[in-house]
């Protein structure tokens, strides 16, 4: 085997745990919130909350990765987090409580943080330095990012067979295909994997980060966690309020998968060329056009134009906060600004889907809801913008 295919196999497994982390983990939910909510009696607000337990799990579980990382090391760390998500989800289609889904929700999301950010090291690593010139960081990281929309097309595909709208709590096997699916991609991914060297060494200092300066930045991120996850919860819903059938529904979320596919390569040449705040205020522009073209017309050019959208630019905005990064601090302060903004973004989507799910409760509905997801996003837009380079 040669060192680019050897390359290749490890990226494409890495991007397995992304797929499993976020793809199952988390967005699967939004096709199945409305045969749950149907068959459970919840409001919006109790199915919105269910999301907002699973991204407070995986903040948890991102604030003890460090201590994860240096003790077991990142390779099994992942490999772990990806056999505990998939028992997890599979254990949601065993239980109909809200107290049980809940807790469900929230380990669940700190197990899938456990599989994310080792993940994302061992392809920061591999990008860096074990990938020959033909297989650089950016296609690695590319790759791994994009392991996020190939999760969400397996669970357009497997929601729609494992799901019996019709039976009490029907929703139950779909859990129980995705949870197969997640142990599915973890062996595969343990297979393509090489063993890491061990738990990663301590030491080193990590440099001051001037917040005050980064903070419009901050402000635009944490909108952007506030206004993308009431998106990723609630879209799926509306549409089906909005009588699209479930094969068209299906198809939209496959076209979102696809679009996250490609979006590591739309974006990079933006990332690159702008130091401050300009790529993160495009990319939140673009979000809130996306997420209010379903509030305001139900036609199918609307629809999936949104979900293509959508797609193409919300992890990219990921991206750019670790750009922005990169462009204006010392290498030493990376890790410690890094974790800042994970944790304002966290913070963010924390409280979104709560958000949303109370503002739909109220007069407007879903529409309304996904309304304010918009105005979140163009806040964002316009609070980014204001960012100026460092240096």
């Amino acid at each position: 085997m040669t060192a680019r295919t050897a390359a290749l196999r490890q990226a494409l497994a890495l991007a397995l745990g992304a797929a499993v982390s976020l793809g199952l983990a988390r967005f699967s939910y939004a096709l199945l919130l409305g045969p749950m909510r149907a068959d459970l009696g919840w409001s919006y607000f109790t199915a919105g909350a269910m999301n907002t337990g699973n991204a407070a799990g995986y903040l948890l579980g991102a604030l003890l990765m460090p201590r994860c990382l240096a003790r077991f090391g990142p390779r099994a760390t992942a490999l772990a987090g990806g056999l505990g998500t998939a028992l997890l989800l599979a254990l949601h289609g065993t239980v109909a409580s809200d107290a049980a889904l809940m807790a469900l929700r929230l380990a669940s999301g700190a197990a899938s943080a456990a599989t994310f950010v080792s993940g994302g090291l061992l392809a920061a690593r591999l990008g860096s330095q074990g990938a020959p010139p033909a297989l650089g960081g950016g296609l690695v990281l590319g790759l791994y990012y994009g392991g996020t929309g190939l999760g969400i097309i397996v669970s357009a595909g497997l929601v729609p067979l494992f799901l019996d709208v019709g039976a009490s709590h029907g929703w139950q096997p779909a859990w129980l295909a995705l949870g197969a699916a997640a142990l599915g991609m973890t062996a595969l991914m343990a297979w393509g994997t090489a063993a890491d060297a061990g738990p990663a060494a301590r030491g080193g200092s990590a440099a001051p980060v001037p917040w005050r300066r980064l903070g419009w930045a901050l402000a635009g991120y944490f909108c952007f966690g506030l206004g993308y996850i009431g998106y990723m919860t609630f879209i799926v819903t509306l549409l089906r309020e909005q009588r699209l059938g479930e094969a068209a529904i299906t198809g939209f979320y496959v076209l979102l998968g696809l679009g996250v596919l490609a979006s590591s390569w739309l974006w990079a040449g933006v990332l690159q060329r702008w130091r401050g705040g300009q790529a993160l205020a495009l990319l939140n522009a673009l979000l809130a056009l996306a997420t209010a073209l379903p509030v305001l017309s139900a036609h199918a050019v609307a629809v999936y134009g949104s979900g293509a959208l959508f797609g193409a630019v919300f992890l990219s905005v990921v991206a750019s906060t670790t750009a922005l990064v990169r462009h204006n601090l010392a290498a030493a302060a990376w890790p410690r600004g890094i974790t800042g903004f994970t944790t304002v973004f966290a913070a963010g989507q924390i409280v979104g889907p709560s958000l949303v799910g109370l503002i739909a409760d109220g007069p407007g509905g879903l529409a309304r809801g996904l309304g304010l997801s918009a105005a979140l996003l163009a806040l964002g837009a316009v609070l980014a913008w204001r960012q100026r380079a460092l240096g």
